[in-house]
């Protein structure tokens, strides 16, 4: 009988997905096909942005290990239209996966997200704890109440790196530049530049250059957008018309290319070669990701891995560069600088990440452009990627890129219909806990509170 049992015991942990049996660590044991599969995997993405300590720590060891593990519990939904076919499907249970971010952490942030149209309600144990819980037990910082003082008149200092004798090249700088845009990514520098250096010096004031770097950022960021609506044909930004629409694309694309230059004069007026390098492989990276926005992969983790990188670069790259600039300017120690980079990497892709949420769950109104736009331009976002793992039919909509009639339709009822907006919300949450992680490495301040607040923001933003 005993050795009848240990053959069972022996089958189920080579064979068995749904009921895994617990390993001392509380890890769960792979069949070793699957496990065989993931090294393979793992070595293929080697070099995707995340899997090393530069532009890589997260893809390899967490997002792309996330995607694997939630494809093997993934179950075949029923098709579109049938007989007790389920809307939304609820959160999965908590499992060992979930919890390998937290590094033996005794808790894991699940917070409310207002923006989606089901909330996470779990209560304490000993790995999870309630969503009424914010990351942080001390004062609550508001980070755009602390960044106001040195975001003051941010927009009239860029619109003086623009002055241009055109009347009409002056009016098409300026149209983006009208003081009604969040600062987000303003706001994360001059932040981190606080925080940086009252982790070195203790000192509170912002120093001009790393200002500076807050303004340079703000101009290249809003120079990728007028190209990114020329690129997409874009008719609607912030709520408003673009510029594309306005003036016409050729204007539009030597506007960008405006901008753009005004804010290298603006970093090279910094001084410092280091600097430079750094904001330089920014332009570098947007330039990459849009390219590789224009294309896709037929097998399915590679597509991940592609989006992965793809993320990365058009978004994650200008946050985590910038972050990493202020730190240098602020701070000579090179762990320091490396916080910097990974806080500002992580942020940067779970932005996105809830973003592409949002393309699906927000309506336009309120999103300021256009919803379902990734489909109409033929983009397989995270949603999309995740929900392909229960209606595969969806591999060929996504390999003609969406194209054909009625398949944009179809796409997002799938996507509505699966986990794919879940699994790509818990994964931006696994990002901001990392971020999270990374800056509560410097020493306590309210700007390194603010940033950790932040986190929650990314994670509860509706547009």
């Amino acid at each position: 009988m005993s050795s009848h049992l240990a053959f069972q015991r022996h089958l189920r942990t080579r064979t068995e997905v749904s009921r895994p049996q617990r390993g001392r660590g509380g890890a769960r044991p792979v069949p070793r096909r699957r496990a065989v599969a993931a090294r393979r995997f793992r070595v293929r993405v080697a070099a995707v942005p995340g899997g090393g300590a530069g532009a890589a720590g997260l893809g390899d060891t967490m997002a792309l290990r996330w995607w694997w593990r939630s494809g093997a519990s993934c179950c075949r939904a029923p098709p579109l239209g049938s007989v007790g076919s389920p809307g939304p499907r609820a959160p999965p249970a908590p499992s060992a996966a979930m919890c390998h971010i937290t590094q033996r952490s005794s808790t894991f942030l699940f917070p409310k997200i207002c923006s989606i149209f089901w909330r996470f309600h779990h209560t304490s144990t000993s790995h999870w704890c309630s969503c009424s819980k914010t990351i942080s037990d001390e004062k609550y910082q508001d980070p755009f109440q602390l960044g106001k003082k040195d975001l003051k008149n941010l927009y009239e200092d860029i619109k003086k790196e623009l002055l241009v004798s055109a009347a009409e090249l002056k009016e098409m700088c300026d149209y983006y530049f009208d003081g009604k845009g969040k600062a987000f990514r303003p706001m994360i520098v001059v932040l981190m530049a606080r925080a940086c250096n009252i982790h070195h010096n203790n000192s509170k004031e912002v120093q001009a250059s790393q200002r500076s770097v807050a303004v340079i950022a703000e101009m290249i960021h809003t120079a990728s957008l007028v190209h990114d609506d020329v690129i997409d044909d874009a008719n609607s930004r912030r709520g408003k018309r673009t510029l594309n629409q306005i003036w016409g694309e050729r204007k539009a694309v030597l506007a960008g290319d405006f901008i753009l230059s005004a804010a290298s004069v603006a970093l090279a007026r910094i001084g410092n070669t280091t600097i430079i390098s750094v904001l330089t492989q920014v332009i570098e990276d947007l330039v990459r990701g849009e390219f590789l926005q224009l294309g896709s992969k037929e097998n399915e983790n590679e597509r991940f891995a592609h989006y992965l990188e793809k993320t990365f670069k058009k978004t994650a790259s200008l946050i985590a560069n910038s972050c990493k600039a202020v730190s240098i300017l602020g701070c000579p120690d090179p762990k320091v600088h490396e916080i910097a980079y990974q806080y500002g990497k992580n942020v940067g892709i779970a932005f996105q990440l809830i973003d592409d949420v949002l393309d699906f769950t927000s309506c336009a109104d309120h999103l300021g452009k256009p919803t379902a736009a990734d489909l109409k331009l033929g983009l397989a976002t995270g949603p999309v990627l995740f929900a392909c793992r229960q209606f595969p039919e969806m591999n060929a909509m996504i390999m003609r890129r969406f194209s054909k009639p009625g398949d944009v339709e179809r796409a997002r009822k799938y996507v509505l219909q699966s986990d794919g907006v879940q699994q790509t919300t818990y994964l931006a949450q696994r990002y901001c806990h990392a971020a999270t992680r990374e800056i509560r490495k410097l020493r306590p301040s309210p700007e390194r509170e603010a940033l950790v607040h932040l986190t929650e923001m990314v994670l509860m933003r509706d547009k």
